[in-house]
Parts: C-alpha cells; structure tokens; sequence
C-alpha cells in the first residue's frame, strides 16, 4: 500500500518545494521510496505552471537535494487520494482545513514543525520569499529538522498498516 503526502505552502514555488525534495531524499534513504509518493502545491494558483524560486532551486542543489518541480493550486480534490497534507504554516493549516471536504480530511492536515521536537510553540516555516538568500537557509534547515520526525511517522502508519 502506497502512503500520500503533500506539501502545501502558498504559491508552491518557495516552501512547500523544498519540503518536498527534502523528504523525498530522506524517504529514499530510508528505503521507503517505493511505499511513499511526495509532492506539493500551493493554496493559491499565482505561480502555476512554473518552477521553483531561483533562490529555493540554488539552495537545494547547493545542499544535495533534487529540484525538479511544476508548481501547482492544492484543489479539494486531492484530498481523497492523499494520507497526509503538510502545511509550512497556520494560515495554510487554516486554509486547508476550511477547503477539506470532510472532517477526516481535516484531520488528515498537519503542521510541519510539529514533527520537529525542538520547535517548541513556533510551528511556522517563515515565507522566505520577500526576503534574501537567508531566509531560504532558515527555511531548509527548518524543513530538514523536521523531516526526521515526519519520516519517523510515517513509517510508523506504514508499519501499522502492514499488521
């Protein structure tokens, strides 16, 4: 059984794309490649049809990570086909929550620093897009600290459906 999870930020060209290449990475380290599918899009269309920010594309690569991606809207009707929608921040927790279908959709949206320990009440990824290159090193290695709990379960759900 393959397990689905979506990244979703707000325009699917800074934040939610670099969550996306960065569990894929750690989702293929753990040999998981096979049983999970990634991917991400955006609670707005802007940027539709276009690839990742030059600034996201830079820090990825310069960190070893993919960065192949098409941003995309997140549509009400992807939730059925998904197990797990990430949102890089409240407003786009809200935003998802208001758009699922059903309340078990609801249930299905989490914050992705709530998988990071260490975060303490902070859940947000800061929006790194009107900013400099920083902000987009910050957003990685918030992604990255987060990514090992969000790995360790979805393993878990993976391992309780295979029982």
């Amino acid at each position: 059984m393959t397990y689905r999870v979506c990244f979703v930020c707000t325009g699917n060209i800074c934040r939610s794309p670099m969550a996306e290449s960065v569990f894929r990475a750690r989702v293929e380290e753990a040999g998981l490649d096979g049983r999970v599918e990634i991917d991400s899009a955006g609670t707005g269309g802007w940027h539709e049809g276009e690839a990742a920010d030059p600034r996201t594309v830079s820090v990825l690569e310069e960190h070893g990570y993919g960065t192949d991606h098409t941003a995309r809207r997140f549509e009400a009707s992807r939730f059925a086909r998904l197990d797990l929608v990430i949102a890089l921040d409240a407003g786009h927790l809200k935003a998802l929550r208001r758009l699922a279908p059903t309340e078990e959709d609801a249930h299905k949206v989490r914050l992705l620093r709530s998988y990071d320990p260490a975060a303490g009440d902070d859940l947000d990824v800061p929006d790194p897009y009107y900013g400099g290159r920083d902000g987009f090193e910050e957003c990685l290695e918030m992604v990255e600290a987060a990514s090992t709990g969000l790995l360790a379960a979805v393993r878990e759900r993976l391992e309780g459906r295979a029982a």
